[in-house]
């Protein structure tokens, strides 16, 4: 199909008339609106699950006051994620209807005179910088306003600034190497898709490896933790559990927020464990070591190369799908390109329209992810309670954690059902008494 300007008319109207309204047009705008929907009712029926009175199981922890506390900043957050949704919703909407892609293309080509690789990479330049400056003002808000005003911010102006930047510089560094690899394999070797995820997964594990070392320490100090009694408990803990330590760090986390965590990194012989200052405040040892224990579990069970395995093969089925989407021949990749009033089909424009296409898809695979992680997580809560030989420190551990960050002490089953990947705290410690 060809496209020409009309002389005379508006760019935005000319590339709107060049638009095609054919089936892969009208799926991918209902299943927008379709999405969106989904989530508001989740939102809504979440702000009516809020419990009118503190739950027996979490009397010891829980105030009216408190309750009423989590049950604003739930209000708080409902009401801005609408909001966000909304506009994340409507803007590229009105970018599509305005030809807004069409327009891109021919602004990355001007733009770049050295080729194909050259214009795809300006592309994705545009593309990234449009979608940072887009959440920007919302990440800026959530931090400084809603945050602040429930006592969790802990950031800086400086501090905020300083990782958007960060953010961007290791985008750029990261980023244009492997999307410069892909555009080339998808502009020149044959079979593309398959040299296309090897080539992406490779650079996945190295990430993965490297993240530790190089990408974490960007963003965060990582103190060795003092000799004492506790690290000599987490070591025994790892020994005893067949998880030969490295190293035993504590993460300066309430130089952002005062929210708690902890987590694992490495492969191998080189896994280390990073406890966020605020969890070492908030915490006893043996609920610190409950809550270890319980990512341990993710180790011993496989779960992480279990999801590892399935991310990967994912990831492949992608490529796969994203080689018919950029096929300079293909009926499908014309279809595609038709929907968005783009003329020339090339790879840059190809990923990025496929995945709008694919956005339903992924939702799909997300609540399907979800419920596993969800399973995994009960595992390792079991795991936790037999290796310690309790399950009444993580328990605590648990509760202390939800009621610290004002979560929701029992959710709807359609918020849970699409975004949690982890059971609601109720669930937990029910489960975690019959262990």
């Amino acid at each position: 199909m060809e496209f020409q300007h009309l002389p005379g008319c508006q760019a935005g109207a000319c590339c709107a008339q060049m638009m095609e309204w054919n089936i892969l047009a009208v799926v991918i705008l209902i299943s927008m609106f379709a999405l969106w929907n989904l989530d508001f009712a989740a939102a809504l029926l979440n702000l009516k699950a809020f419990p009118e009175t503190v739950p027996p199981a979490l009397a010891d922890i829980l105030t009216a006051e408190s309750l009423d506390r989590s049950r604003a900043y739930l209000r708080t957050n409902a009401v801005f994620q609408i909001i966000r949704s909304s506009v994340m919703l409507a803007l590229p909407i009105a970018f599509w209807m305005l030809g807004g892609f069409q327009w891109l293309d021919e602004t990355s080509r001007a733009l770049a005179h050295d080729g194909p690789v050259a214009s795809g990479l300006v592309f994705f330049a545009c593309c990234a910088l449009g979608i940072q400056l887009l959440g920007l003002p919302f990440s800026w808000y959530d931090t400084f306003v809603i945050e602040e005003k429930f006592g969790f911010n802990r950031s800086t102006q400086a501090t905020f600034w300083g990782d958007q930047i960060k953010g961007l510089l290791m985008l750029a560094v990261l980023g244009v190497p492997i999307a410069a690899a892909l555009l080339w394999i998808f502009l020149q070797v044959p079979h593309a898709w398959l040299w296309a995820w090897a080539v992406f997964t490779v650079f996945q594990l190295l990430l993965t490896w490297l993240a530790p070392s190089l990408i974490l320490p960007l963003f965060n100090k990582f103190s060795p933790m003092p000799e004492g009694g506790l690290k000599r408990r987490i070591e025994e803990l790892g020994e005893r559990c067949g998880f030969p330590l490295s190293g035993v760090f504590v993460m300066d986390g309430s130089k952002r927020s005062t929210k708690a965590n902890a987590f694992f990194t490495g492969f191998g012989k080189r896994k280390k464990i990073a406890l966020f200052d605020t969890l070492m405040e908030k915490h006893g040892e043996d609920e610190l070591l409950g809550v270890l224990a319980h990512e341990i579990g993710h180790f011993r069970l496989g779960h992480i190369r279990q999801r590892l395995f399935v991310g990967v093969l994912q990831s492949a089925a992608l490529f796969f799908l994203l080689g018919l989407a950029t096929d300079p021949h293909g009926a499908f990749s014309r279809q595609l390109f038709d929907a968005f009033g783009v003329a020339q089909i090339s790879p840059h424009v190809g990923i990025l329209l496929f995945t709008l296409l694919f956005e339903p898809v992924s939702r799909v695979l997300g609540v399907l992810a979800n419920a596993w992680s969800r399973r995994h997580e009960f595992e390792a809560d079991a795991f936790a309670a037999n290796s310690t030989g309790d399950a009444k420190p993580l328990s605590e551990a648990l509760k202390k954690l939800s009621a610290d960050q004002l979560s929701h002490p029992s959710p709807h089953p359609l918020r849970v059902w699409l975004d949690y990947s982890h059971p609601p705290l109720l669930q937990r410690l029910q489960a975690l008494e019959k262990v």
